[in-house]
């Protein structure tokens, strides 16, 4: 990766090829990141490495600037015009598409004289206030367009815009330390062991296999260090491939956290913008799977009815976090997994394939979590372990901690907890049983004694009765 990235700074122009073979060497001697290694010789400033690390794209202010033709954007502005019964404004036509006003003025302009377009009715010299009919010509460049692909939204950004945003808001940028990981963990009770591999672990920004028994929260760990990641990235709403659509953002995995911008509709708004609107600002993504989980689910989907793409399911997981839960019981043989991620695990590369057959790199650049609780010999060779970088057996809970955890679930619940209870439950249960002790069962016998109390409409208590009850449905032999 930190080849990826030297090569983008060297063509930017930031760097001489010559500087970074000599950062890249003080990268090794320090153990560092390459951006620390350019600061430490004086090549770059601390503030020029803050701002390519976090880019914030510009807005456009002219058809040129957003790096797609104006037969592309033309398209797209008649579609969005003859969905909404052929007439336009300005306003709407900027907010449908996520562009600068400034932008689609101009391209007002272009279909206009092009005679695809006319003012229909305007209040003032404000083009603002301008309404706008398609012509029948215009219609039936729309319709044309509507039979080539049916999308209709945010413009793209070009894939180059994207797979550079890609390179410099990289996942191994990212700065952790035991504190960070202490913090974000506080709510669970977890061992000192485990505490110190997980910070490297994250920090490290690579693939990660988390193991061992059901019940030990090695799912909770991992989603629960991916969402405390720190910053925020950008993320397009869609990508444009050789003339097709891919569509990325995803509001069920993306969440946004949007600046707030002020200004009135009758001005030109882009000095209002503070990023070009194509983008969304976003806080790191989560994405986590099970056992739905198919191959098919990791390649370009291509609607034939609406002649667009949906991103890939860890596409959506770029520059964050992809967690594949319960990992070897999906319907696929866990090798077509690993097969199909070898070279982008190894590389940091993947290539997506387009229907047309067309192939195009993008850097794979996301943490990989595999959870499983099956034996790892029986899923994967040494071959493909060697490429995961952190292996972490999460074992069954201690007694103190299965204690710890209990007592805190009482106390969220609002229940009062009792030392002499959770001695006769361990007694009685676990020890004489020789049950192993599950982070998991804390929380769950806690439960059917709320969910009792409530059926019963009492308030719950945590006693030996009540624990005996809730044991008798929830512990059963196999």
């Amino acid at each position: 990766m930190s080849d990826a990235i030297g090569g983008l700074l060297v063509r930017e122009g930031l760097v001489s090829s010559v500087q970074l073979g000599q950062a890249l060497c003080r990268q090794q001697e320090i153990n560092g990141r390459l951006g620390d290694a350019l600061v430490s010789l004086g090549f770059l400033t601390t503030s020029q490495i803050d701002e390519f690390f976090h880019p914030v794209p510009r807005a456009p202010l002219k058809v040129a600037d957003t790096g797609l033709s104006e037969a592309f954007l033309t398209d797209l502005l008649l579609k969005a015009a003859y969905l909404e019964a052929g007439t336009f404004s300005l306003q709407h036509i900027s907010d449908a598409l996520s562009l600068p006003f400034s932008v689609v003025d101009e391209l007002a302009e272009l279909v206009k004289s092009d005679q695809l377009a006319s003012i229909r009715s305007a209040d003032g010299y404000s083009r603002v206030s301008h309404v706008f009919e398609l012509t029948k010509r215009g219609r039936e460049r729309a319709e044309a367009a509507l039979g080539s692909s049916r999308y209709v939204g945010a413009a793209p950004v070009p894939l180059q815009a994207y797979t550079r945003a890609l390179a410099r808001q990289g996942i191994r940028q990212i700065e952790v330390d035991d504190d960070w990981v202490r913090q974000s963990l506080k709510h669970m009770v977890i061992g000192e062991k485990m505490l110190n591999q997980l910070g490297p672990a994250f920090g490290s920004g690579r693939s990660i296999f988390f193991y061992g028994p059901p019940g030990t929260g090695k799912t909770s760990i991992a989603e629960t260090l991916g969402r405390a990641l720190p910053g925020n990235i950008y993320i397009p709403q869609a990508i444009e491939v050789s003339g097709q659509v891919i569509r990325l953002f995803d509001p069920a995995i993306h969440f946004s956290v949007e600046d707030k911008t002020s200004g009135s509709p009758q001005l030109d708004l882009r000095m209002n913008l503070k990023h070009d609107p194509r983008w969304k600002k976003c806080r790191r993504p989560v994405v986590m799977v099970g056992g739905e989980l198919t191959l098919d689910m990791l390649d370009l989907r291509y609607d034939h009815d609406s002649k667009f793409y949906e991103a890939p399911i860890h596409m959506k997981a770029g520059n964050g976090v992809f967690i594949l839960d319960d990992f070897g019981r999906q319907k696929m043989e866990p090798r077509q997994l690993l097969n199909r991620w070898i070279i982008p695990l190894e590389r940091g590369t993947d290539f997506p394939t387009l229907h047309t057959g067309l192939k195009f790199e993008i850097p794979f650049d996301q943490i990989t979590v595999f959870c499983t609780n099956l034996r790892p010999r029986d899923l994967v060779d040494e071959a493909f372990l060697r490429r995961i970088r952190h292996k972490i057996q999460v074992q069954h809970q201690t007694e103190g901690e299965f204690t710890e955890i209990l007592r805190r679930v009482c106390a969220t619940q609002g229940i009062a907890y009792d030392a002499a209870v959770t001695e006769y439950l361990l007694d009685n249960y676990y020890r004489k049983a020789r049950r192993p002790l599950a982070g998991s069962h804390p929380r769950d016998l806690v439960e059917h004694i709320v969910d009792r109390a409530r059926f019963m409409k009492r308030r719950p208590e945590f006693t030996a009765e009540t624990v005996n009850i809730a044991a008798a449905s929830y512990f059963v032999e196999m």
